[in-house]
């Protein structure tokens, strides 16, 4: 199994090689980095794709609430907040944090929450991404994955559709294809990524191109590039 990729944010130099020394431990930990400031972690989290985030919750300038609002649906699947402070423990489940370590912490309650994030990203085939925030209007959204009906490419965007709503989220179609569960979603065309559970059928239309006819209604074209992917899995079904 792939070691898991870790990284630490924390403005305290103490807070964080505490962190460091315990995470060396355990040889399924891979330490990619680690920062002391909420706008360095948004760079570190986007240039490193890690797995697995212990964010400080308090930070000058950029807070560890602003790292998430800024990384959107480039958020590591699985994220530890870690702070002095019990008071953000509400708004840190409420962005779906997987656990919220509160200093001083001993090494039972650490070895407790680092078992627990090793599970949640293992426990996904190949690791796959189950949630997405997207931002709009001010508002920020938690999107499961399995709520997805199909994805749009829309420029330099992809259009989730989600129950006769759509939502945009600035990341690249081949990212998302490469980031979801294949058994759950497949490619079918250059500009969309369906829900094989949103499949009822395939209609072959004019000049032998395929349909994918989704349980809503919608009607995908399916390229000749996907259609044999997309048979197959479907068939697995």
């Amino acid at each position: 199994m792939n070691a898991i990729r870790t990284l630490v944010v924390d403005d305290e130099p103490l807070a964080r090689t505490n962190l460091l020394v315990l995470l060396r431990r355990d040889p399924e930990i891979e330490i990619v980095g680690e920062c002391g400031s909420g706008g360095q972690a948004i760079r570190d989290v986007r240039r490193l794709a890690p797995d697995l985030l212990f964010l400080d919750v308090q930070m000058p300038g950029c807070d560890g609430f602003d790292v998430l609002e800024s990384l959107g649906g480039e958020a590591p699947r699985a994220i530890v907040f870690v702070t002095a402070y019990d008071r953000y423990a509400l708004k840190a489940f409420e962005v779906e944090a997987l656990d919220y370590l509160l200093k001083p912490f001993d090494d039972a309650r650490f070895l407790r929450t680092l078992a627990r994030a090793k599970d949640h990203i293992r426990r996904s085939p190949g690791g796959a991404m189950e949630r997405l925030i997207v931002r709009s209007a001010g508002r920020v959204c938690f999107l499961r994955t399995c709520e997805i009906d199909w994805i749009e490419a829309a420029d330099y965007y992809a259009c989730l559709h989600v129950a006769g709503k759509a939502h945009l989220l600035r990341r690249k179609m081949a990212d998302l294809e490469r980031d979801l569960d294949p058994g759950s979603f497949c490619r079918i065309h250059r500009s969309a990524i369906v829900n094989l559970d949103r499949v009822r059928e395939l209609q072959m239309g004019a000049g032998g191109e395929y349909e994918a006819v989704l349980k809503d209604g919608t009607r995908l074209r399916v390229s000749r590039r996907y259609r044999e992917r997309l048979m197959s899995v479907c068939g697995k079904g």
